[in-house]
C-alpha cells in the first residue's frame, strides 16, 4: 500500500495528464457506444479517481472526503443508465461530474502558482489544467442542453454517450478557439456560456505562460547568484 501511495505521489500529474486524455478521447477506438458508456466509462472514472489521489494527499480532511464522495458518485452513475431519458438524471450527473473535475482544477492551479521553478512535475500539471477546462466546460454545456434541448443546433442526441461525444469535441474547439462552427449554440443562456469559457481558456494560456515565464526567470537569477 505504501508502494502505491508513493508511486501515485511521485507520479500524480503524469497519472493525472493521461487518465485524462483517456477518459475525453478513448471513445475513438469504440463504434459500439453502448459498451463504451457501460463498460469503458466506469473504468476510466476509476483509474481518473486513483490517478487523482496523489494530488490530494496531504490535503484538508474535508476536501478529500467531498473529493471521494463525488468519485463514488461518478463511478456508479453510469449504472443507472435505465434513467438514461429522465432529464432531471441527466441534469444532475452532468452536474456531478463538473463538480468532481472543478474540484481536482482547483488543486492543479494551487500547485502551478507554489514552486518557484519549473520541472517535469509543473509541466505536466499545466496539460492536466488545460483538458480539466475541457471536461468541465463540457459537462456545464451538456447540462445546459438536456435542461433545453434547443439550445445548441447540429447535436447529435440520440444517445448519452453521442451527446457526450459532441460536447468534448466542442469544448475542445472553445479551448482552441478553431471554431468549425459546424456545433453552435443557439439560446442566450449557451451564447453567453460558451463565450465565458472560450475567455477562461484564453486567461488560462496567459497566465500559465506569464507563471512559466516567471518561475523560468527565477530560475536563472538564483544560478547566477549561485
Amino acid at each position: 500500500m505504501k508502494r502505491l501511495l508513493s508511486i501515485l505521489e511521485n507520479w500524480k500529474y503524469e497519472l493525472l495528464l493521461y487518465a485524462l486524455v483517456q477518459h475525453l478521447y478513448i471513445s475513438v477506438f469504440f463504434k459500439d457506444m453502448d459498451f463504451y458508456m457501460h463498460i469503458i466509462w466506469p473504468f476510466n472514472m476509476i483509474f481518473l479517481g486513483l490517478a487523482s489521489v496523489g494530488v490530494f494527499l496531504g490535503k484538508g480532511k474535508w476536501l478529500v472526503r467531498v473529493k471521494n464522495l463525488l468519485l463514488l458518485l461518478v463511478v456508479f452513475l453510469p449504472i443507472f443508465q435505465i434513467f438514461k431519458n429522465n432529464v432531471i438524471y441527466l441534469q444532475v450527473s452532468s452536474l456531478i461530474y463538473m463538480g468532481f473535475f472543478f474540484i481536482i482544477f482547483g488543486e492543479v492551479i494551487k500547485f502551478l502558482l507554489k514552486p518557484k521553478y519549473i520541472n517535469l512535475d509543473l509541466l505536466m500539471a499545466a496539460g492536466c489544467g488545460y483538458f480539466l477546462l475541457i471536461e468541465i466546460s463540457a459537462f456545464m454545456l451538456q447540462f445546459l442542453v438536456y435542461n433545453d434541448p434547443s439550445s445548441m443546433a447540429h447535436l447529435d442526441m440520440s444517445s448519452v454517450p453521442n451527446t457526450f461525444v459532441d460536447m468534448v469535441y466542442y469544448a475542445s474547439i472553445i479551448q482552441t478557439s478553431i471554431g468549425f462552427g459546424d456545433i453552435t449554440p443557439l439560446s442566450h443562456t449557451t451564447k453567453m456560456v460558451t463565450s465565458f469559457f472560450g475567455v477562461m481558456g484564453q486567461i488560462y494560456n496567459v497566465v500559465l505562460v506569464g507563471i512559466l515565464i516567471s518561475k523560468f526567470s527565477t530560475a536563472n537569477q538564483n544560478g547566477k547568484d549561485a
